[in-house]
């Protein structure tokens, strides 16, 4: 086996990757670019087990080599191209890379850190790979053998990689497969929007669309006219993102009040999913209005490869669960003490099956932190399950404040401070108090034309939380920090805090 195998048994003709400039490319042209980077790489020595680390954006240039270097049981390494150079050199040591593999428009970086970085070998740009490289036989590889590295926070603390193998990634692949209404068939458009340095956007987006003789729509940089036209030219059937990227969509001129122009221009959109962060229902409901169907969200995180639950779609669940695991896919709540928790209790969500990953790259005490002896990963997301068997988020673990010996959720607080007419957004984080050890402070970005007072918010709060649960801080703040994917990132805050 080896997953670099998924393109090869769709028909030649059969459209594979278009680029955002409309270029498509078949699946036998990208079957016969992938040999040509397979020989290319061999030739400066790459082989398996070497790390090859890939410095691209969304473009067909990522996807033949990432499939190249799997190909030769070599281990690819997406890294964000637009990460600032010490932050490169730091992730390409941290793994030992042996190549880099560059993309449009990325090569001054590329040798910039090669010249700081000792551990890397050889620079490779797109632009040099030209004509027809003799090409090494696709390598065999077991279940077990590692495919990628994914740089993530992990469970909890500084980004480390975390180890995927073939067969966890292949094994998520089929899961998603076999999950009722998320099947993708050769007949689907993919919108290629999240980064596929990120492992939804690789394995979820990129390999299920390439396992199914799907076709990816490519897009390098999110613009929401822009994506509402490509999805609208190249009749785009299923979406997949982040739900700030679904917010971007519906806040489009003409879109925000529903009509039939969104719903003629995406009513080919017969699936759309939303991930990496949790869906409001606010924006659930603005999708629907905009454009008639329905918006879901499925769970998972990087170490998981990564889906662990996905939506049912045929059974009225509310737009704010996360769903139900997929096949496959073990799911337990566990609570502070290690028990399961009971129904409608919070736990933290427990994950095993064949997708799970092994571990971190040379990092065995994060390694033991995240997976128990018996193979459960420990997600450190909260969630509780209803009678029906569906999973609701509650909160990150790392993110629990705990007042007085109880337990607040950030996001509990946020949804009640984001129905004051006056806040645009909100972050919850704990910070050090005297008495109770914790208190809630909240940062806030104010909806422009208004000056809600610190007061004025505790006082909402009050009257619809319980007392320990309410802000005692309020800071007004022009924005917060967000991942590349969409992520509040609240760890951020209390750093900035920290430092004052």
């Amino acid at each position: 086996m080896n997953l670099a195998e998924i393109i090869d048994a769709h028909p030649a003709a059969s459209s594979a990757l278009i680029d955002d400039g409309g270029r498509v490319a078949t699946y036998g042209e990208l079957r016969r670019a992938v040999a040509s980077m397979r020989g290319r790489l061999h030739q400066i020595g790459v082989g398996p087990d070497h790390r090859v680390a890939l410095l691209s954006h969304n473009d067909p240039a990522f996807v033949v080599a990432y499939l190249a270097v799997l190909g030769l049981g070599a281990v690819a390494v997406p890294l964000n191209p637009a990460s600032p150079p010490p932050e490169l050199i730091r992730e390409l040591g941290q793994v030992d890379v042996k190549a880099v593999v560059v993309g449009p428009g990325g090569a001054e970086q590329a040798d910039t850190v090669a010249e700081e970085s000792r551990s890397v070998v050889s620079v490779l740009d797109w632009a040099d790979v030209e004509g027809e490289a003799s090409a090494p036989p696709v390598v065999a590889r077991e279940p077990g053998d590692l495919g990628a590295l994914m740089f993530t926070a992990g469970t909890a603390g500084a980004p480390r990689a975390a180890m995927l193998t073939h067969g966890n990634l292949l094994a998520n692949l089929h899961q998603v497969q076999r999950h009722p209404g998320q099947a993708i068939s050769s007949d689907d458009v993919v919108l290629g929007v999240l980064p596929l340095y990120h492992i939804l956007g690789l394995n979820t987006i990129l390999d299920g669309a390439l396992l199914a003789g799907a076709s990816v729509v490519l897009v390098a940089r999110f613009d929401a006219p822009a994506a509402i036209e490509l999805i609208a030219r190249h009749r785009v059937t299923i979406l997949v993102g982040s739900p700030s990227m679904f917010a971007a969509l519906t806040a489009v001129p003409g879109q925000a009040g529903g009509g039939t122009d969104g719903r003629e221009r995406l009513g080919t959109v017969r699936l759309a999913v939303a991930g990496a962060a949790p869906l409001s229902a606010e924006v659930a409901e603005s999708w629907a209005r905009a454009f008639g169907g329905p918006l879901r969200q499925g769970y998972g995180l990087t170490e998981a490869s990564p889906v662990v639950t996905m939506p049912r779609l045929d059974d009225g669940s509310r737009p704010t669960s996360i769903g139900v695991p997929v096949p496959g896919v073990e799911v337990q709540l566990v609570d502070e003490v290690g028990d399961e928790s009971l129904v409608g209790d919070p736990g933290e969500i427990w994950v095993r099956g064949p997708n799970v990953f092994g571990g971190y790259w040379s990092d065995e005490q994060a390694t033991r932190s995240a997976l128990t002896e018996d193979g459960w990963l420990k997600t450190g997301d909260i969630a509780i399950v209803s009678d029906g068997g569906d999973l609701h988020i509650v909160d990150r673990a790392k993110d629990l404040i705990i007042v007085s010996g109880f337990n607040v959720y950030p996001v509990e607080v946020e949804a009640v401070l984001a129905e004051h007419p006056a806040v645009r957004e909100v972050a919850v984080v704990g910070a050090v108090h005297p008495t109770t050890g914790e208190t809630v402070e909240a940062f806030v970005v104010a909806e422009p034309g208004h000056e809600p007072t610190p007061e004025e918010l505790i006082a909402w709060c009050g009257g619809r939380l319980a007392r320990y649960k309410c802000p005692t801080i309020v800071t007004f703040v022009p924005e917060l920090p967000h991942g590349l994917v969409g992520k509040l990132l609240r760890r951020r805050l209390r750093a900035e805090r920290a430092e004052k």
